[in-house]
């Protein structure tokens, strides 16, 4: 397939995908749900428009990269350091608190599952540490879809950074234990320092030299065109980056994060609003084309085929997400909105969480494939279904949170104070 061809296949996909989340929302459901489902439908298992070779192509992986690192945007541009100072360490406790809660959950469930039923229990730390990961993407499509705002928001938003740096440091650790543990190929040490600082390092770096240079551009259009090559820039630099290491990890929408933090914090307020004003709108279109990417891969065929495994990893894990969400709000004296429905936010999972499951596979499967087929089929299986129920269920928690068009109230209300 030609790139105009695939580009105009593209474009078809993401307009269907548009078309189908306004249609869920009249039901009052976030429309992500409907670019999720449009993934699904459109992608290889179901009619093919979005085709695993057309997914595959060089040119797809550097649409979706650059897409990644403009969703991340969203989270950046909210890092102001200022507005942390006071809540850094709240947010760190909460972090690991929900993180590490996740974890021992869901390896105590599987653990005593495979102790009963014979299987090695070294394999249910995996699925602990696979259950960490958290897609911040369909949270924030529901942020910037409702304008919400408030305490749970204002969380979220950080831990969305915070999450993902906890969750690699504590999967590559857990890989190192089952590769000693089942004699299989050894893991790299520094997989954890490039799935975790190189996309920091590479988007700080642009981050920074667009910080510098917009001091220097007081027009709109100069902030908007500068802001525009850099992003493209880092992910560029991320893509040469990934393609010298042996396994393509680069968290495209951690670089991008990286990226709009550093140069937000070193721009005034009104250069920030000039350039959101203009970005907000391409950065819900690249939230489309992340989300479509998310469900594409998803086989609806699995949820016929869900089995034990699946239903015991989903509920745990969202046991594991919403308790130590609410133990690190309660250790940290969080709001109590924040203690009660933070945790449906947290729900979401596939995107890294198929790339977790795709390096542990590699693992197993020269050694213990029987298991390392356990693995892939039941992740596969708690994607589709999972992620369904998560994202209803993180809009439920904003919505029960009172935080559903609150942003643009409260740009109103200041408007009005001053």
């Amino acid at each position: 397939m030609d790139i105009l061809t695939g580009l105009v296949r593209l474009a078809a996909v993401i307009a269907l995908a548009f078309l189908a989340g306004r249609l869920v929302a009249r039901f009052r459901l976030p429309a992500i749900l409907g670019w999720l489902i449009a993934g699904m439908i459109l992608g290889p298992n179901a009619v093919g428009l979005l085709s695993s070779n057309m997914m595959d192509s060089g040119w797809y992986g550097a649409v979706e990269g650059l897409m990644e690192c403009t969703a991340g945007m969203m989270i950046g541009t909210e890092l102001i350091l200022g507005n942390m100072k006071r809540t850094g360490g709240q947010l760190l406790v909460m972090t690991v608190a929900e993180s590490l809660g996740t974890f021992l959950v869901v390896s105590l469930a599987f653990g005593i599952l495979f102790w009963m039923t014979g299987m090695p229990v070294y394999l249910a730390f995996l699925f602990g540490g696979i259950a960490l990961a958290t897609a911040p993407a369909p949270s924030l499509s529901i942020v910037n879809e409702f304008k919400t705002s408030g305490p749970v928001t204002r969380t979220l938003i950080p831990m969305a950074v915070l999450d993902d740096m906890v969750g690699a440091i504590v999967f590559f650790l857990v890989m190192a234990f089952v590769t000693i543990s089942s004699s299989t190929r050894e893991i790299p040490v520094a997989a954890v320092i490039i799935v975790v600082l190189l996309p920091l390092f590479i988007g700080a770096l642009g981050g920074l030299a667009g910080g510098l240079i917009l001091r220097f551009v007081h027009k709109k259009q100069g902030e908007i065109a500068v802001t525009v090559l850099l992003l493209l820039a880092v992910t560029g630099a991320g893509f040469w980056v990934d393609s010298l290491l042996p396994v393509q990890v680069m968290n495209f929408m951690l670089l991008g994060m990286a990226f709009s933090t550093v140069y937000s914090n070193l721009i005034n307020g009104e250069q920030r609003r000039e350039i959101m004003e203009v970005m907000n709108p391409v950065i819900g279109g690249a939230l489309i084309v992340v989300i479509l990417n998310l469900g594409a891969p998803l086989d609806y065929h699995l949820v016929f085929g869900a089995g034990l495994y699946t239903a015991v990893y989903i509920i745990s894990r969202a046991l594991g997400k919403y308790g130590g969400a609410w133990t690190g709000a309660v250790l940290t004296h969080a709001p109590d909105t924040v203690r009660r429905y933070l945790g449906f936010t947290l729900l979401p999972h596939s995107g890294i969480s198929l790339i977790f499951t795709g390096i542990a596979v590699s693992v197993l499967e020269g050694t213990a494939p029987e298991y390392a087929s356990v693995i892939q089929g039941t992740i596969a299986a708690a994607a589709v279904i999972n992620e369904i129920i998560a994202v209803y269920m993180a809009k439920k928690g904003f919505e029960w949170a009172g935080e559903l068009q609150q942003a643009g109230k409260e740009r109103k209300a200041g408007g009005r104070a001053a």
